[in-house]
């Protein structure tokens, strides 16, 4: 046997730790984001007037953008109310993806950012459907609970 068939045999049986390590890689990333966005709020907020909203909303939609990624990415790299973090995403991703980015894609210009930002949204979904995984807070706060009902339910 080959190496590359003992690595798809490993990464076939241990699924759960390659759907972690995503979910871990893209909760930091979103962090990062946040941070580029933090210290760059005048490419954030120029991102927000291509959508052509309204005087007020760029600076709201700014304001969240930049929570939702900073402290949904670290929740999601934590494995920590995953869903939710990975659900608070998805509307920022939605609007990345058909508002600002979809609409700019006849013009002649690199478009990395739409493949992209499509990208992070089915990740998002997936992470949402399915949870945090193995290796995450959530999967040791529901181990410790589901031990305690079943004590409990034993007696």
């Amino acid at each position: 046997m080959n190496a590359t068939s003992r690595m798809r045999i490993w990464v076939e049986t241990h699924s759960d730790i390659i759907w972690d390590l995503v979910r871990i890689y893209l909760g930091i990333g979103l962090f990062l984001k946040a941070i580029f966005y933090l210290v760059h709020r005048d490419y954030l907020l120029q991102l927000m007037d291509s959508m052509g909203t309204s005087w007020f909303a760029p600076a709201i939609m700014a304001h969240y953008v930049i929570l939702a990624h900073l402290f949904g990415g670290l929740l999601m790299a934590l494995g920590l109310i995953t869903r939710v973090a990975a659900l608070v995403q998805i509307p920022i991703l939605l609007a990345a993806v058909f508002y600002v980015y979809l609409p700019r894609m006849a013009l002649i210009e690199p478009r990395q950012s739409l493949e992209f930002s499509a990208l992070v949204l089915f990740l998002l979904a997936l992470i949402f459907a399915f949870g945090a995984g193995r290796f995450s807070v959530d999967h040791l706060l529901w181990k410790k609970e589901r031990s305690q009902v079943a004590a409990h339910s034993a007696a």
